[in-house]
């Protein structure tokens, strides 16, 4: 086998804000697997918040590079990614998911099965996604909502975490007259203590909201439980809910949480935290990071586990190098071709 790897800078169609950033590109490191003539991909983006520079993955893909070519074929290697084994010791999460993806789509390609297949669901994903509504000012959140509802999204997801909370109602509410029929999300990524976490978390139930992502700060999974347990509306951990130990700690004490594949390190993980949490009464919310339909693709093939599903990272994009999972109408499909099913957007883009 032979692991080769690149850069490509991915620029956001409008500048996102959330509570703690703003960000208006990144970078996207493709990991290509090549064996008997074909070739798997996969992606790992650049993330100042999980302290992974493009650098960084660069240095970590070259650290297992020879290891990773020492495996026989992708199968033996795929058999592997989720057996701890140590040819892949210290890998970020991030990185260790691309390269298991790009396995997992070599593997697919050589036996001619979609990914989803492989993990055990006969039938393609195909599963409504919310969009992102950044913190922005209301009438351009009306008129995003609008837009978006129009397309076909029946879910949207509206950050939070404004200096003055009634920034936040008030956005909230121009969404809901914008797209009146469409479930909402709130994502204040940890910007409220637990007093305003208890204080407004009635009053967005009040205007339509049915679910809230991390409303306070990490790192007091006990605080979030006691939000949760007051809440009025379902609490999903997402910043408290970065490992499969993590996830374990919080079944049962929380509604959901949200799985991301560069948080938990691939598709075998998430499968991991999804078993784990059966039955616990906390249900599983697939996210992901902003990145390319390459990036995006496996938790795609996972879709039919999760209650939520916020996969449009590839959504946010200037232009997407890659095509394959549709989510323009609302709707993320995973590809009946075989591996992940992506193919590059502009034809001999791809490598």
């Amino acid at each position: 086998m032979k692991l080769t790897r690149h850069t490509a800078g991915l620029e956001l169609a409008e500048p996102l804000r959330i509570s703690r950033s703003v960000m208006s590109r990144r970078d996207a490191v493709e990991v290509v697997i090549e064996h008997g003539g074909l070739r798997g991909r996969g992606e790992a983006v650049s993330s100042d918040y999980l302290g992974l520079p493009t650098a960084a993955i660069h240095k970590h893909l070259e650290s297992v590079r020879a290891a990773t070519e020492r495996f026989p074929d992708p199968e033996t290697a795929w058999a592997e990614t989720g057996s701890g084994h140590p040819a892949w010791d210290g890998l970020p999460p991030g990185v260790l998911a691309a390269v298991e993806a790009a396995l997992l789509d070599l593997v697919g390609k050589r036996a001619g099965e979609p990914a989803h297949r492989l993990l055990g669901t006969p039938t393609a994903p195909a599963a409504a996604t919310a969009r992102t509504i950044g913190i922005t000012a209301p009438v351009p959140a009306a008129a995003q909502a609008a837009r978006l509802a129009m397309s076909g999204f029946t879910v949207l997801k509206v950050k939070a975490g404004s200096p003055d909370p009634a920034e936040d109602l008030a956005r909230v509410e121009a969404v809901r007259t914008g797209a009146p029929g469409a479930a909402l999300l709130l994502d204040p990524n940890g910007a409220w203590t637990e007093a305003q976490a208890l204080d407004l978390l009635p009053r967005f139930a009040a205007l339509g909201v049915g679910a809230v992502e991390q409303p306070v700060a990490p790192g007091r999974p006990d605080v979030l439980a006691r939000v949760a347990k007051e809440s009025p509306i379902p609490v999903i951990a997402d910043e408290d809910a970065v490992s499969y130990e993590d996830a374990v700690a919080l079944a049962g004490l929380v509604h959901g949480v949200n799985v991301k594949l560069a948080k938990c390190g691939g598709v075998r993980a998430a499968l991991r935290i999804h078993e784990a949490l059966r039955g616990s009464g906390t249900d599983l919310m697939l996210g992901c990071l902003t990145a390319s339909s390459l990036g995006i693709a496996p938790a795609v093939h996972l879709a039919d586990r999760a209650r939520w599903v916020d996969l449009d990272g590839h959504l946010l994009l200037a232009e997407d190098p890659w095509t394959g999972i549709g989510g323009a109408d609302g709707t993320v499909r995973a590809a009946n071709r075989a591996g992940l099913g992506v193919r590059p957007a502009r034809a001999g883009a791809g490598r």
